[in-house]
């Protein structure tokens, strides 16, 4: 195991409908990056499709877990296989600082941030998502980003993910129970 599996810390909630994830990632800045922002490789760890580079932009992410994990989907979230969030760039500072809106349905979009800081040849990336509609969609939000940083945590280490699913659903009540209502 490397120093970044155990990297598992919850999140936290900082602000009234916002959360806030760190994790310390291996690898320099720009190599997260590349992560963040290449469909290819953001398809590893969370979900594939095209981002404009620029604020203003449009972003659009297609996610396939089936893709993430050797674990079988639960029939509870085979609804989300295929769902595309479209989104718009907020702000674009390569390669320390990534900002977008991100469509939760009906309502106002929320937005989520990614900063990226080098330490010591590795990055620690500071994930806030704000703006979310009620405690649901944080517990939502804070659980699906805490697993898919696993995974991302992984692919950089080269390592198989192979329980995503567990993972979520165990996180799911974590993040319910320590959540601001």
């Amino acid at each position: 195991m490397s120093l970044h599996q155990g990297n598992d810390q919850l999140g936290v909630a900082t602000a009234q409908r916002t959360v806030r994830i760190e994790r310390l990632l291996p690898g320099p800045v720009e190599r997260v990056w590349e992560y963040l922002t290449d469909p290819e490789k953001r398809g590893k760890w969370l979900a594939k499709g095209p981002m404009a580079g620029h604020a203003g932009g449009p972003v659009e992410l297609i996610f396939r877990h089936s893709e993430l994990s050797s674990a079988p989907t639960p029939e509870k979230y085979q609804k989300y296989e295929g769902h595309k969030n479209a989104g718009t760039i907020i702000r674009c500072e390569p390669p320390t600082y990534l900002a977008m809106t991100w469509e939760e349905g009906a309502g106002e979009p929320s937005e989520v941030s990614f900063e990226l800081q080098a330490v010591d040849g590795d990055t620690l990336l500071t994930l806030t998502h704000s703006r979310l509609a009620d405690h649901g969609a944080m517990v939502s939000v804070s659980s699906g980003w805490h697993t898919h940083l696993g995974v991302l945590i992984n692919v950089l280490d080269g390592v198989e993910t192979t329980d995503f699913w567990g993972k979520l659903e165990s996180l799911e009540a974590e993040y319910d129970r320590i959540l601001p209502a």
